[in-house]
């Protein structure tokens, strides 16, 4: 579902060099003992799987469309967790830049030269492979497999551009990466206009002049590695910088983005001429929606037939992926990627007179939303926006199964930049609640005299429950049986079948029958220990932490529901039933009943867990800690059956 515009951006800014601008050009010399991995302070190794010995990036920016930049850096892996550094990657566009130079270096642990990859040696391919069905976006590859640890890998990195929209991001510092030493430096025309802003990070810039150019330079030394808190993001925590000019010129298309309204100007014109079909078209689609009462029936009726009819396939050619493929190629072809996708249903809508916003956004569960005040692109897909009065509506336009309105996790609560006719405008994307994501199961168990018990599951489950079991759905059986068994963390069933019942309205429905020789945890003379439900509807624990630095992160809201009913034969009878348990915190609550019924020798339990925002705040992590901790003791409180006597 994914766009490709982040990573034809990514093509714009990943590549490192320079060659041919000698204005501002800083001749750089590593020391020999940087190389000697025996050299990094010990202070420097501590939770670190490497080190950044040295590093350097230089930008020059000639125009509002030309660019050239070096990156050469060394860095020394200490384990295998970060053995992907032995690998560069160096993308680039093959209308939008040119890599002049590419070099991979390998020394042992002493710094002796052991491979040497020139730029012949690079592996040149698309860098979309398998995602898209046709690009130019590329990528140069040398691959180095590490044999012994530490080891020290140098890069050097050189592209051209010939347009840009964000200049880049300086990112300082990986997880559980050192740095020793790094630094950047930025040379540009005044009259481009140069933004930054500091992530994570305070140190402000030394700024000069230099032939007629403003230059703006970091530099640090000594960083030691940031140990990651299980549940946090890495963009709340990670220092770097964020880059962008006032001015920007895309393959001849000039702009201003300063502001969010001069980038969304600068979108619009991109997007002119693209959103028109026949006249004939035209009234076929009129005719589609006669006799529906309102314009929001009006609109579910055409997302219901964009959905059914048109298919996403990735496609980035022309203006950096960045300008949507027309709406009358989209209907020839029935197919389209994200852009293409929004901007026909965007076109279906005004062909009925129903007024509509393409919306670019970043997609992704927890990803970084655009920064309010600080104007660059940090998207990477678009969806629609229609704005009902007193009913502002959202449409995912590549999914074929999301519900009409619904976004999902993958780009609600975000900034999404409408394209208005008066330019862009940065509004939020909607929040789900609990009642957007819910996980609803009934079980029954009826156990025989010899032990062997037959269980019924019954789910019902929509957002992204609904999303895993539609995704479920076109996998192998024997992969679908190990996924639901997985999930569910159910005992593994002697007999296993499953069918899918109905999807409507935004549930989807799935049955499973499970046969089981023998259900009991434990048997002890005439004891027999049972768990109270099939399956935990809660499991996760968490560490306990001193302090808390960064928010916790869960992927959506939810509310997750059980009702379990295990009949039991008549020679057997309740020894001791589990306790009801009632525990809340800030966030969430969660809540389990168990009642038995003599006469049906029935135990029945109710279970509830209630999750109401998903990201919880540093501050409340030690509260849900505990909740966690409290709801785990209590799923391992057993059942006690024994012989009647």
């Amino acid at each position: 579902m994914i766009s490709l515009r982040k990573m034809n951006m990514l093509l714009l800014i990943a590549g490192a060099c320079f060659s041919v601008l000698k204005v501002s050009a800083q001749k750089v010399e590593v020391s020999p003992s940087l190389y000697n991995s025996s050299t990094i302070p010990d202070s420097l190794k501590e939770n670190a799987n490497s080190v950044t010995r040295f590093y350097y990036r230089e930008m020059v920016v000639k125009s509002a469309g030309k660019a050239v930049i070096r990156e050469h850096s060394v860095k020394t892996v200490l384990n295998e967790k970060d053995e992907h550094e032995a690998t560069s990657f160096i993308y680039y566009d093959t209308k939008f830049s040119d890599v002049n130079a590419a070099e991979l270096k390998v020394y042992d642990s002493k710094g002796t030269l052991i491979k040497r990859y020139k730029k012949s040696d690079f592996y040149d391919r698309s860098a979309v492979e398998g995602v898209t069905l046709i690009s130019s976006s590329r990528v140069m590859i040398a691959e180095h497999t590490i044999v012994n640890y530490p080891v020290t890998i140098e890069k050097i990195e050189e592209i051209t551009y010939n347009s840009f929209l964000d200049l880049f991001d300086w990112s300082i510092q990986g997880k559980e990466e050192a740095v020793e030493n790094a630094s950047c430096r930025i040379s540009i025309r005044p009259e481009v206009g140069f933004r930054f802003k500091l992530r994570n990070f305070r140190q402000q810039p030394k700024k000069a002049s230099e032939d007629g150019y403003e230059v703006y330079s970091w530099e640090v030394k000594g960083l030691k590695a940031i140990k990651p808190e299980e549940g946090s993001e890495d963009w709340t925590y990670l220092p770097r910088v964020s880059f962008c000019s006032n001015s920007i010129d895309f393959d001849g298309h000039p702009g201003d983005m300063s502001t969010w309204k001069g980038f969304g100007l600068w979108q619009k014109d991109l997007n002119k001429e693209v959103s028109t079909l026949s006249e004939k078209r035209v009234e076929e689609i009129k005719k589609m929606v006669e006799g529906l009462p309102t314009d929001k029936e009006k609109a579910k009726f055409l997302y219901n037939y964009l959905q059914k009819n048109f298919r996403y396939v990735s496609i980035q050619l022309g203006i950096g992926g960045l300008k949507p493929f027309p709406a009358s190629f989209v209907d020839e072809k029935k197919y389209g990627d994200c852009k293409a996708l929004s901007n026909y249903m965007y076109t279906l809508l005004k062909c009925v007179n129903i007024p509509a916003y393409y919306a670019i956004v970043r997609a992704g569960a927890n990803e970084e939303p655009a920064d309010p005040s600080f104007v660059n692109d940090p998207f990477n897909h678009v969806i629609l926006c229609i704005p009902f009065k007193n009913d502002t509506t959202w449409l995912e336009c590549t999914s074929n199964t999301q519900p009409f309105g619904k976004l999902g996790s993958f780009t609600e609560n975000r900034n999404a930049l409408l394209i208005t006719e008066d330019g862009g405008k940065l509004v939020n994307t909607p929040r789900s609640n609990i009642s957007d994501h819910i996980f609803d199961s009934e079980v029954k168990v009826k156990i025989e005299p010899d032990g062997f018990a037959k269980a019924t599951l019954n789910i019902k489950s929509t957002g992204e429950y609904r999303d895993m079991f539609i995704g479920w759905s076109s996998i192998k059986t024997d992969e679908q049986k190990k996924a639901l068994i997985s999930f569910l963390n159910l005992r593994q069933p002697d007999i296993f079948t499953f069918k899918e019942l109905k999807d409507e309205n935004g549930i989807k429905e799935w049955e499973l029958s499970l046969d089981y020789e023998k259900i009991s945890d434990m048997v002890a003379g005439s004891k027999s220990f049972y768990r109270p439900r099939l399956f935990d509807l809660w499991r996760a624990t968490m560490p306990v932490v001193e302090k808390r630095k960064t928010d916790y992160f869960f992927d959506h809201p939810m509310l997750k529901r059980n009702t379990t009913v295990i009949s039991f034969p008549a020679d057997m009878e309740v020894e001791t039933l589990p306790t009801d348990a009632f525990f809340k915190f800030a966030y969430g609550s969660f809540s389990v009943k168990y009642s038995y019924d003599k006469d049906k020798n029935e135990m029945r339990s109710i279970t509830q867990f209630e999750l109401n925002n998903h990201i919880i705040p540093a501050a409340k992590y030690n509260e849900m800690q505990q909740f966690m901790e409290n709801i785990s003791k209590t799923m391992n409180k057993k059942l006690v059956m024994k012989k009647r006597v």
